[in-house]
């Protein structure tokens, strides 16, 4: 899917009616997606796995982190300047902050928490989006500072949408929504070549940013050429018929550890039928459509890819470039796609109030550009940095390729 923007309006710019519209949308997304949950999970029961959350707790967070930073913030006018530690009144569940603080419930407690049920979940969710709706009413500020909150809360509610479906992917949940299925990617994998120059890297300007994409700052770039689509698996499927994962020169030394770890020889997902590949999506085996994006890949299995084919991975300042100066050629949002670019903070990096969002994670793991094909269209931005560590495949990401 390319890049463009469902909304007519720049997301990160949203306000007022708009805005409100856009926080209800959200909420019907992430009601939907929890109602698959409860059709597939009896008793909503899913293992203690790092990469999951109990769905319950998920559905209750979204609507805790909501009501903490909005409704219970009394900084709330200030937007980023506001002080994360300002004391808070209770909200509308007076032990919410044990059960859903995300800083300090620990992710191995959420299984044991007592958490209401979904009816109670549901309707203090209806309450909490209320009286958020009734205070952007009352919002007459002309700054950002004024609705920095109120977006903050809305892409954090699609990005944990995002996560409710790749955690639906990993748990065979059915998704049929055809707007979070991946599409086949166009013709051949062409490229584009960019002349060595300097390159603002990061978010200039008014609107809602992350603070892991501030401040905008110059980086040199060498010349270079990038694939202008991400890598199919009919492109990738041949590195794993060569015997790709049990040549151990093809891997960094991370990538031989994962592979003794866990044993793979194929991607997370696939498997083969007879002469056939096959992929499970959404708790359904269907054959693999070898023009859509290679999907659920760790870091290491792009690289490995890369080094196999004399190929390497775009930095993120080569991508966000292409993707920047070139919208008309530049095919992104089908899978996010690891760069060779380390997590780390922009020079003059300052966190935002919600401090965990960026600064624990800055350890050295991949970051990721783009989007996926289950990411809400409000989040796909050229400047947006994602970041999970490098043996992840539970998301769905891929990659695109740069010549050495």
């Amino acid at each position: 899917m390319p890049a463009a923007l469902a909304e007519t309006e720049d997301p990160r710019r949203l306000r007022g009616a708009s805005l409100a519209q856009a926080l209800v949308a959200s909420r019907a997304d992430t009601l939907a997606t929890f109602a698959a949950y409860e059709r597939a999970l009896p008793g909503l029961a899913v293992p203690q796995r790092e990469e999951l959350n109990p769905p319950l707790w998920e559905l209750g967070h979204v609507g805790w982190f909501q009501e903490y930073w909005i409704a219970r913030n009394p900084q709330r006018a200030l937007g980023a300047a506001a002080d994360p530690d300002a004391p808070r009144a209770e909200g509308v569940r007076a032990s919410a902050d044990g059960l859903y603080h995300s800083s300090r419930v620990a992710h191995a407690d959420r299984w044991s928490l007592p958490l209401p049920d979904a009816l109670a979940t549901r309707a203090e969710l209806a309450r909490q989006l209320e009286t958020t709706l009734a205070l952007l009413a009352a919002t007459g500020e002309d700054s950002d500072a004024g609705w920095y909150f109120f977006r903050l809360a809305l892409f954090h509610e699609d990005m944990h949408h995002e996560a409710a479906l790749y955690m639906a992917q990993g748990l065979g949940v059915s998704i049929d929504d055809p707007r979070w299925q991946p599409r086949p990617l166009p013709g051949a994998r062409a490229s584009l070549h960019f002349e060595a120059g300097p390159w603002e890297r990061g978010w200039r300007g008014d609107g809602f940013a992350f603070d892991n994409e501030l401040a905008a700052h110059a980086v040199a770039v060498a010349p270079y050429e990038i694939d202008a689509r991400v890598v199919s698996w009919a492109e990738y499927l041949p590195f794993v018929e060569a015997g790709g994962y049990a040549e151990p020169r093809h891997w960094s030394d991370a990538g031989r550890a994962w592979l003794a770890r866990t044993q793979a020889c194929a991607p997370r997902y696939l498997r083969r039928h007879g002469a056939r590949w096959q992929q499970q999506r959404f708790g359904r085996w269907v054959d693999v459509d070898a023009s859509a994006a290679a999907c659920h890949l760790t870091w290491h299995e792009a690289a490995a890819w890369c080094a196999w084919a004399g190929r390497r991975l775009p930095t993120e300042a080569e991508r966000e470039r292409a993707a920047v100066e070139r919208p008309d050629a530049f095919r992104w949002g089908d899978v996010w796609e690891w760069t060779a670019s380390p997590f780390a903070p922009y020079p003059g990096f300052a966190p935002h109030p919600y401090r965990d969002y960026s600064q624990p994670w800055f350890d050295g793991r991949p970051v990721l550009r783009g989007a996926s094909f289950a990411t809400q269209p409000r989040l796909r931005q050229p400047q947006f940095r994602n970041f999970f560590t490098a043996s992840r495949n539970d998301v769905f990401a891929g990659f695109r390729s740069c010549a050495l």
